[in-house]
């Protein structure tokens, strides 16, 4: 059974060290989903993740498996940490809640410790909107618990409050350097130019070539390609995805209703029999015979099991992620198109 601590999780704590990995690692096998595992520890309520590995791609389990063990033997000989704290996943577009997702993370929690995570680095997101997508999850202890009893009726999933929405807990992510390695960013980002490439300090327009240059010459400097209007292609995307999922869950929809026709002849032959064997027992006791049980009707009718409602509920968070994705980049699109209309006019 997985470790429990007292202290409740609050914040994902990744050195930048780990962050590169996992970016590196995630954009060199676009648009193919890779996975990783997460390494730190648990420390007063924030889960320090200090380094990571990637995991082989061929498919096979047991290669995996023995991989694992051989990279977390080799760390611990060089006294690397070693304690697993999660796993991280690559994603395309925020398409990334999916049953697969859901069981890994469970084996994680349920069996490792419950304080685990699993970050998702979205590449292309990222890359379209220039900014670092990469988010932390785990599973919510009342999920975790209907997992476990593996009931996803109506009835038990009204008692126990569970919707789409709280299946992950989404936790805060913080990057963290050492002060060698910000004093270092800070070095880079300001370089200092030559003085064979100053012409003259006594111009202005040598101090505004200057200044030109070394804005050029920042390597951390701004990208101002986020700025350019044509950006369709990831609307287009999302909403393609969000179109199929709409037609997957209208499906799951149907086989839902149909479970409920079913439910309801059966539900009608039952009363049907009910009142035909209550007419014959009075028939019977008229003649002073014995009445016949009522009970039969149980054996005689079965009603059909109803459908499980974890893949509409995963189906609902998908599309939940995606409207959301959709509502944060259509809003900052409009703004730039409105502002170039009124500058245009």
């Amino acid at each position: 059974m997985a470790t429990t601590n007292t202290e409740p999780l609050q914040t994902v704590q990744l050195d930048g060290l780990v962050v590169l990995k996992i970016i590196k690692h995630c954009r060199e096998s676009y648009p193919n989903d890779v996975t990783g595992q997460l390494l730190g520890l648990d420390d007063q309520g924030t889960l320090e993740v200090t380094n990571c590995f990637p995991f082989p791609s061929d498919g096979d389990e047991d290669a995996s498996a023995q991989y694992q063990l051989d990279m977390m033997r080799c760390l611990r000989a060089v006294n690397v940490d070693n304690n697993t704290v999660g796993w991280y996943r690559s994603a395309h577009l925020g398409n990334f809640v999916d049953l697969s997702l859901i069981e890994t993370q469970y084996s994680y929690q349920n069996s490792l410790s419950a304080q685990s995570v699993v970050l998702i680095h979205d590449v292309s997101k990222s890359a379209a909107q220039g900014n670092l997508s990469l988010r932390a999850f785990r599973l919510t202890q009342v999920f975790m618990k209907a997992y476990e009893a593996k009931k996803f009726t109506t009835e038990s999933l009204a008692q126990a409050k569970l919707s789409f929405s709280n299946i992950f807990e989404e936790l805060p992510v913080q990057i963290h350097n050492s002060h060698y390695v910000t004093m270092m960013l800070h070095n880079i980002e300001m370089p200092k130019l030559d003085s064979d490439r100053l012409r003259s300090l006594s111009t202005f327009a040598s101090t505004q070539k200057t200044q030109t240059e070394l804005e050029e010459a920042r390597p951390l400097a701004p990208n101002f390609d986020v700025l350019d209007l044509e950006l369709d292609p990831f609307m287009q995307k999302n909403l393609q995805y969000l179109l199929d999922c709409a037609d997957v869950q209208q499906q799951e929809q149907n086989n839902y209703q149909y479970w409920q026709r079913s439910v309801a002849r059966e539900q009608t032959k039952m009363q049907a029999w009910l009142a035909k064997r209550k007419q014959e027992n009075v028939q019977r006791v008229e003649k002073g015979q014995k009445p016949l049980p009522e009970d039969e009707v149980n054996t005689l009718f079965k009603l059909p099991a109803e459908p499980s409602r974890l893949d509409s509920m995963i189906l609902s968070a998908q599309m939940h992620n995606f409207t959301k994705q959709i509502n944060q980049f259509a809003g900052p699109s409009l703004a730039r198109l409105y502002s170039i209309q009124e500058l245009q006019k």
